[in-house]
């Protein structure tokens, strides 16, 4: 942490650079003794990222910002207070604090907040700008986590972590045990020091690898932001056996799409498929992501298309559905002859579910282009018959 950043001219340069571009910053000559342009430019590229991610950070003066990589890998604002608050109590570690946005969001819930980060840089610029905030029960520990928490031989609340993965050499697949710290092999010295356990994951985490791995799952959180999931977050009770609370979530500006169901509740869920009304219903990302198929079928009353489809309808509007709805306009049988007239209009946003070709294929064998205000949903219904179900922008519930 170069703290000759924090100097009035360089902060002042910083502000008015704001909307610079970064390459042409890159190019000239740091005006500043000790500061190059390369960490100037840092300062700028990352304080853009954090107007939408972190507000807060963004419209305090004096922000010292860590490296992109950090700013990328960190919680956002809103996905941090909702995070917060799951927990309470008196005490709470965070074992991977990283640029320290979770922490701060868990000590307006927790009486006191331990950060600890292994990069010393990072560990250090949290602790300068909790000291910005005046945030006074917060204690940032330079180190391991794991390490410092046998060593300390205290009892906590609640224990946090968010695992990085070691490399990417698995693709999209992988396990937690990729990932450090590796939670299922510290499962046991975690549940020594506190009977509740939060940890945050990608939501490329497959939820049943995940609920393999470790134990004592009680609830498994599926975290969306504009319908764009962020990030799992399990909730580990010591002892807890019984069945597991899996709740959708899916926040948008001022609301919160909510829904809920245990997975055994899942499982035994047998709910009816018809074919299509008057509206059509598609769930929102996080619900796909947590799987609740069937339990939203059951719960809201709607009749589903297809076991595997996903898509559900009506007669009467469901007010509050979690996810979009739609007042179909035609359904279609799949096959050229009848498809070919009625698109030829050229615009349409299609979705596909449950359907043997991709969204890329159906446009070029159609000549579709995207957008308009017609919707297109390519699926398939009770009968296991391929339709197109159409629905108009300008009666979107």
């Amino acid at each position: 942490m170069n703290k000759l950043i924090l100097n009035t001219g360089v902060q002042n340069f910083i502000l008015k650079n704001k909307n610079t571009d970064i390459v042409s910053l890159l190019l000239k000559k740091s005006p500043f003794e000790g500061v190059s342009m390369k960490e100037v430019a840092n300062q700028v590229e990352v304080r853009k990222k954090a107007l939408k991610k972190l507000p807060l950070w963004y419209n305090t003066p004096n922000i010292y910002y860590p490296s992109k990589l950090s700013m990328e890998q960190t919680s956002s604002e809103v996905t941090a207070k909702y995070k917060a608050g799951l927990t309470d109590g008196k005490k709470l570690i965070d074992l991977t604090g990283g640029f320290g946005v979770d922490s701060l969001f868990f000590a307006e819930k927790v009486d006191r907040v331990f950060h600890c980060e292994t990069d010393p840089e990072l560990s250090e610029i949290a602790s300068y700008n909790y000291e910005i905030f005046g945030v006074k029960n917060i204690t940032t520990i330079p180190g391991d986590g794991v390490d410092h928490l046998k060593r300390s031989g205290q009892q906590f609340d609640w224990i946090y972590a968010d695992p990085s993965r070691r490399n990417d050499r698995k693709g999209k697949v992988f396990m937690l045990r990729d990932c450090l710290p590796d939670i299922p092999a510290h499962l046991d010295t975690l549940f020594s020091h506190s009977e509740n356990i939060l940890i945050k994951t990608s939501p490329i985490l497959d939820i049943t690898s995940g609920i393999t791995e470790l134990r004592d799952v009680k609830e498994v959180h599926v975290v969306a932001v504009k319908n764009e999931v962020k990030e799992l977050l399990w909730v580990l009770k010591k002892g807890y056996r019984g069945d597991i609370l899996l709740r959708a979530v899916n926040l948008e500006k001022g609301t919160e799409q909510t829904f809920r169901f245990y997975r055994e509740e899942e499982n035994r869920a047998t709910p009816g498929h018809i074919l299509p009304l008057k509206y059509l219903y598609e769930p929102n990302a996080a619900i796909l992501k947590a799987g609740g198929f069937k339990s939203l079928a059951e719960k809201t009353g709607l009749g589903k298309l297809h076991p595997h489809s996903h898509l559900y309808t009506s007669e009467e509007l469901l007010e509050n559905f979690p996810g979009r709805a739609f007042r179909i306009t035609a359904v279609y049988p799949y096959t050229k002859k009848v498809l070919k007239p009625v698109l030829n209009k050229g615009k349409a946003n299609i979705t596909i579910r449950n359907f043997p070709e991709s969204v890329a294929q159906v446009r070029k064998k159609f000549s579709v282009q995207d957008g308009g205000d017609r919707y297109l949903f390519f699926t398939t219904d009770r009968n296991d018959e391929k339709i197109v179900i159409a629905c108009d922008k300008n009666i979107l519930i």
